[in-house]
Order: C-alpha cells, then structure tokens, then sequence
C-alpha cells in the first residue's frame, strides 16, 4: 500500500520529488472512480486532491494512518473540515499559488465585456465587413469596481483594477477596518457594492453564508449594466437569475468560471446558449503554467512539512 495517494492531475516532477522518499500511488482518472479510493488508503499518510475528491468522514476512516492532504488549489468546500479535524488531519491548501492567475483572470475579462465584441469581429472583418458602431466600447477608468470578498485574490485585483483609474469598494466582514490591506479600497456593504459599482467581481469560499449571495434580490439593487465576474465558487450567483438578467438587458454582462453542477453537461449547458454578453470558462481562472508550477511545489512542501514534523 501507498504513503501517499494523488487522485487528479499533477506534474511529472511532483511524483518525481515525492517519490524520492514515499511510495507514491498516482491515477489522475481516480477522482471520476471515487468509490475506489477508500480501498488504497490504508497505509496513506498523506493524500493530495484537487478540487472534485470529495473528502468525507468515511473516506477518512479508510485511512487510519493519514496526517495531511494537500490541496491544489485553495477551496476547501469539497472537505468535511470538522472530520478532518477530530482525526487530526492537517489540511494544507496551496495558499498564494494561483492568486496572480485569478487576478488576471478577473481583469481580462472586465475589459473583454466592457468592450463589448471588439474582440469577436474576426470573420466579419475579413469578409468585407466594417461593423465599427457594431461594437462601440466602454473605458474602465473613472467606473467602480466592486468586491466580494477582500481576501489575497481581490487584493491583488485592486492593485490592477485601481491602476486603470477606477474607485474600488470592497466587502468582507472578516477584514477589520482599520486593516492595512485595503489602502486605497473603500470598506463598504454589501448592498453599497452592488448599488454603487459598474463591475463587481466575487472572491468568497461556498458557505452557508454565500451561497447565492448574488441572487434576484441584490442584482435588482445593481446599476443596469453592471458587470459580474465570479471565478471563485459555483454556487455563490445564482446562475438562473443571472441568465434572466443578461437576457432583460439590466446586467451588462458576465463571466462565470465556476458552476453549481461541474463539469457542464448537455442538460444543464442548455440553460447558457444564446445569452447575450456572457463568458464562460470551464474552472480554469487559475490555470497559468506559472500558478500550476507553483501549486505543485506548494503543495510538495507542505506534504514533506507535516509529514517530517510526525
């Protein structure tokens, strides 16, 4: 049996570094086969997942011996944390590692929805056309931009945001406010970001507290033609009231990279075809090869951290 058990993707030179002092079971397909995995931890000690392993009380009485899971990636919805806990499971998330990439993320596509299909005109212009009133633009300086959620990802959205001439507003109850981290971004409500911004991005994990914290209710407080972005969790818009929204003309558009039901499938996808002004990525706002490299080698350091620390 396997100390360490890798259920989804990884880089060749995580099994290799691993692999140097463990045993080390890899199968990327084992999150699609989760039944199997109970059966290959009974001399686990550390198991690394991303974001589909779902990691229940009975998935860890499988495994007498584990001490830590690392997590690629920094959501941890998928994890029954008060099981890990009485079992004195350390739960290690690759904090930092796909900040940058999230941030870009969120900022490219502001600017993609703001300039309303400059950017899909290819085969209209090389066939003659000359659609220029067609796809007339927004700027982003002097709008505001709002966040849910002011953690390490909406920070380093503020820096760039802010750097474009824009007013931001931030929400989150659990940043004091005299905190140093918000410098130029304004503390707000969150009924003061949805009434007072142009663009407003979520940055939050799924909880209770946040699901469909975007729903009907608070977009009928928004601007019409407000933007919404969220590359955080699926389930934190409500994607139906988003979808009517976009269609009625009193959103201005939309990104979503996360969803309640992933992946997409034919049934559910049909609910997003032919929606005006709407992007959609399949949970890749992270994906860079630089945020993967370092993923990778946080999460490496943290198994070997808790693991020589007995």
């Amino acid at each position: 049996m396997s100390e360490i058990v890798i259920t989804e993707f990884v880089m060749d030179s995580t099994i290799d570094n691993l692999s140097q002092d463990y045993e080390v079971h890899y199968d990327r397909g084992l999150a699609d086969r989760q039944e199997d995995i109970p059966a290959l931890l009974g001399d686990c000690k550390g198991l690394i997942v991303r974001n589909r392993t779902r990691i229940t009380a009975n998935l860890l009485d499988a495994a007498p011996n584990l001490k830590v899971i690392g997590r690629l990636g920094v959501g941890l919805d998928q994890f029954d944390l008060e099981a890990c806990k009485a079992r004195n499971v350390e739960v290690c998330p690759a904090l930092g590692a796909n900040t940058v990439a999230v941030a870009e993320y969120t900022l490219t596509a502001m600017m993609i929805l703001l300039k309303r299909g400059i950017f899909d005109v290819n085969q209209r212009v090389i066939t003659g056309d000359w659609p220029r009133n067609d796809v007339m633009g927004l700027e982003a300086k002097n709008r505001t931009f709002g966040l849910i959620g002011f953690g390490a990802i909406s920070r380093e959205v503020a820096v760039r945001v802010q750097s474009l001439g824009m007013t931001v507003l931030g929400n989150d109850p659990y940043v004091a406010e005299d905190h140093p981290a918000w410098g130029k971004t304004v503390k707000a409500s969150v009924d003061e970001v949805f009434e007072k911004s142009d663009v407003i991005s979520c940055h939050v994990p799924l909880t209770d507290e946040t699901y469909h914290i975007i729903d009907a209710a608070a977009i009928s407080k928004m601007r019409t033609g407000t933007i919404l972005i969220n590359a955080s969790r699926g389930g934190v818009l409500d994607e139906a009231a988003v979808i009517d929204s976009l269609k009625s003309g009193k959103l201005g558009g939309a990104a979503i990279d996360v969803f309640e039901k992933e992946p997409i499938d034919a049934t559910s996808g049909a609910a997003f075809v032919d929606v005006p002004n709407f992007l959609i990525t399949p949970h890749v706002a992270w994906a860079t090869d630089e945020a993967n490299v370092m993923t990778d080698d946080v999460t490496v350091a943290n198994i070997r951290r808790v693991l020589a620390n007995g």
